[in-house]
């Protein structure tokens, strides 16, 4: 592919620290989805299900669709997205929790303080 070709391309990458403060509430929006999505084969509904119970990072990672994110943008297809969760531990306080210094500074995204607004546009 030539430079043209390629610069066409854009990778977008999206971090996200959520408190979850109701996991019942989550695996009952999961559950609900995996219910509502007639293309899951009936042998993966099963799994789905017991996965999004079991785990509230696996929920999560089922009711959060990067395509909901862009989809409303114009000018731009989706090609490809990939995504996942995890349980992790959280220090708002701690300095490696800074959004952005992992790859090197200044990305030119904005970082959200937990009202959503934002702070820092870079």
């Amino acid at each position: 592919m030539s430079t043209e070709e390629t610069s066409r391309y854009v990778r977008l990458r999206v971090e996200l620290v959520v408190e979850v403060q109701d996991a019942d509430a989550v695996a009952e929006a999961a559950l609900r989805r995996v219910a509502e999505d007639l293309e899951v084969p009936e042998a993966e509904r099963a799994h789905a299900e017991s996965a999004v119970t079991e785990d509230t990072a696996e929920a999560l990672a089922y009711l959060v669709d990067p395509f909901d994110l862009v989809s409303e943008v114009p000018g731009i297809e989706l090609q490809q997205a990939s995504w996942s969760s995890e349980p992790i531990e959280y220090d708002p306080d701690s300095p490696e929790w800074d959004f952005g210094e992992d790859d090197g500074g200044d990305d030119g995204g904005a970082n959200v303080d937990g009202d959503g607004r934002a702070r820092g546009i870079g």
